[in-house]
């Protein structure tokens, strides 16, 4: 018998749509499964599994819908005489044993990405596929894969062999193949009809939330709401109302119209005595990659891993109470240029139409400033070269250090000790320049696989999180001490600030505590000592260091300047990519999408929230923020509005 001749035929077992149907179900529970064993009985109580479970089966049945469509499809239009033949037989085994390698090797990066970011597949995930190298780098320097590769290919082997015994050859009628392309047209499109991700939602829990959905399932709905329009999906109210509570916030936008910097410097200097001995010529920002205030023993931390930021602390001003407004570095970056509230689905810097914004590099580059933006990796990562450099800052990247300088790098990055010793280098061959300058620095080496030089702390590389922290505190500390032998370091206000925190994990989706980063402001001989013990977002610090150099232009920002007098607003945003919310007043207000509005009582030593009535004025705040915020970006009003440069002597 020739190998595509025809072979015996198999009535006895199953169709393989029916045994391709039972084995994706049966993954996707036991992913579940084993996510709920890893999460623990202290982040989804025991009692609540059979829901998580039950719950998931739902979306696992879209899901599986979908998959199923190509084989239906297939099964379907396959002539009966090829059906029974061995050439058939050896393909159609191939492609199962293709099709559960790729499903198991989904569920092996399902479990790896909870736990990096303790969520089903999302946004993040989407964006990490556009950066392929980066991504795919960070994963080969963080795990064995050629050995979890070899396990999915064995095990897929041994799967494909005990499904195909049980898999018939049947040949198919008419009516049944038509019942087939009905099922394949009708079954995902029903059920994608009346599915979202938002019916997630209801468990009062947030771990027990995301375990219920499916992952292939929450990263198609990442893809529809990468970008989400204020106006169709949030809570709104009449332009002019906005404009009356953002004025009563001390807010008043000025809509895209023309302004001269020289008409907003008024009184911006009345309150520099009390807190600085003289006004910074110079701005060095350091945004340090997922450092929790929690890390520092400055915010209460034990294990000592910060000695040297802690060191800056108390030679320098300690912000107690300061709240990232997202979870990931865009977000971060975006608040510290832009100075405002986050928009919905992604940061403005990955957005199209970001270029010559209202961002601090901008406003102080029109007053004379030379404006920096380094980074230890490839800039074009999340559009930052893109952004930056469209915003007028000097771009200094990877791709401007030099080989010989490089005494260690991963896939995300040089160490940072190579980009603060970049950073200096570049900072001091502005000798025979009498412009100040402002550098924004971001850091790497503090993300997975957190490797970093061996023989400079005493946790051996690669440390983990631990590791990583303490490293990036050894750099820090040598980047100041080293700064400190250079003429203009006495001039120099050195801030450092976290972009994010670490993990945003928690039982719920906006979990106050893990928004709460570091930051330092250091100026010796120039910046009194102390705390500053008033809760502030980290939009504020915009305004704050316009202030602070004594430099007009802190009204063009959303934030408020922490120099000010009078009482402070004692407000914040945390955000992630669809959940917007307003903290103030002890109380969180979240806005969602389909206009829903939630509300929590945060309690103030523990930050952990208890639901609660919504609050008709915080409301009336929380849109008036984020709705103007949406609509001038999506208007083009975010833009610098300056009729000329408006260079100004120092002050």
């Amino acid at each position: 018998m020739t190998t595509n001749g025809p072979i015996a035929v198999h009535r006895s077992g199953k169709s393989i749509v029916v045994v391709f149907l039972l084995f994706t179900f049966l993954l996707f529970s036991l992913l579940r499964a084993a996510l709920l064993v890893y999460t623990g009985t202290d982040q989804v109580p025991l009692p609540s599994w059979p829901a998580v479970l039950l719950k998931g089966l739902w979306f696992d049945a879209v899901v599986a819908s979908a998959l199923l469509t190509p084989v239906l499809f297939y099964e379907a239009m396959l002539p009966n005489r090829w059906r029974a033949s061995r050439l058939h037989g050896g393909l159609r085994t191939l492609c199962l044993f293709f099709s559960v390698a790729l499903l198991l090797f989904g569920a092996v990066s399902e479990f790896t990405f909870w736990v990096e970011f303790s969520s089903r597949l999302n946004f993040i995930a989407l964006d990490y596929l556009l950066y392929t190298s980066e991504v795919i780098g960070n994963i080969r320097q963080s795990y064995p894969v050629n050995t979890i590769l070899a396990v999915i290919a064995v095990v897929a082997l041994t799967l494909t062999w005990a499904m195909h015994s049980r898999i018939h050859s049947a040949p198919l009628a008419l009516r049944r193949r038509l019942a087939m392309v009905a099922l394949a047209v009708t079954a995902p499109t029903g059920l994608l009809s009346i599915s979202s991700v938002d019916q997630m939602e209801g468990l009062k829990n947030a771990y027990a939330d995301e375990l219920s959905g499916n992952g292939l399932f929450t990263l198609a709905a990442a893809a529809r709401r990468n970008e989400l329009d204020y106006a169709k999906f949030y809570r709104m109210r009449p332009t002019a109302a906005v404009a009356k509570t953002l004025e009563d916030m001390g807010v008043v936008r000025a809509h895209g119209a023309p302004v001269q910097l020289t008409s907003l410097r008024g009184a911006d200097a009345a309150s520099h005595p009390d807190h600085f001995t003289r006004i910074p010529k110079n701005l060095v920002l350091v945004s340090i990659e997922s450092l929790s205030a929690s890390f520092l023993g400055s915010y209460g931390a034990t294990e000592q891993l910060t000695p040297e930021l802690d060191a800056l602390a108390r030679d320098g001003l300690l912000f107690t109470q300061v709240y990232a407004t997202g979870t990931r570095t865009v977000r971060g970056l975006e608040a510290l240029s832009l100075g405002t509230p986050p928009t919905p689905g992604q940061a403005i810097v990955r957005r199209p139409n970001n270029a010559h914004l209202t961002t601090l590099g901008k406003v102080l580059g029109h007053q004379g400033f030379d404006p920096f933006f380094f980074y230890g990796g490839y800039g074009y990562f999340d559009n930052m070269n893109a952004y930056f450099s469209g915003n007028d800052y000097r771009v200094v990247d990877r791709t401007d250090i030099k080989a010989d300088r490089i005494v260690f790098e991963n896939v995300w990055g040089v160490a940072d000790e190579v980009l603060f010793g970049r950073v200096i280098e570049q900072l001091d061959q502005r000798r025979t320049s009498d412009k100040p300058f402002f550098a924004h620095v971001m850091t790497t080496t503090n993300h997975r696989p957190y490797t970093y030089p061996d023989g400079r702390i005493d946790i051996k590389s690669p440390g983990g999180r631990k590791g990583a922290v303490k490293y990036t505190d050894y750099a820090i500390g040598e980047f100041v001490r080293n700064a400190r032998s250079k003429p203009w370091f006495r001039d120099t206000l050195f801030v450092f600030v976290a972009d994010h925190c670490a993990s945003v994990a928690g039982k719920t989706k906006l979990p106050v505590a893990n928004y709460r980063i570091p930051l330092i402001m250091y100026a010796p001989g120039m910046l009194k000592p102390g705390k500053h013990q008033s809760m502030i977002s980290q939009i504020d610090i915009v305004p704050s260091l316009v202030d602070a150099l004594g430099m007009p232009g802190k009204q063009l920002f959303y934030g408020r300047s922490v120099f000010e007098p009078g009482p402070p607003l004692e407000r914040a945003f945390i955000s992630n990519y669809q959940e917007l919310g307003y903290l103030r007043n002890g109380k969180l207000t979240v806005l969602l999408p389909k206009r829903r509005v939630e509300s929590f009582d945060i309690d103030p030593k523990t930050l952990e929230a208890t639901a609660a009535p919504v609050d008709p004025q915080l409301l009336d705040e929380a849109i008036a923020y984020y709705q103007a915020a949406s609509e001038e970006f999506r208007t083009g009003h975010l833009a610098a509005p300056f009729l000329k440069s408006s260079l100004q002597s120092r002050p």
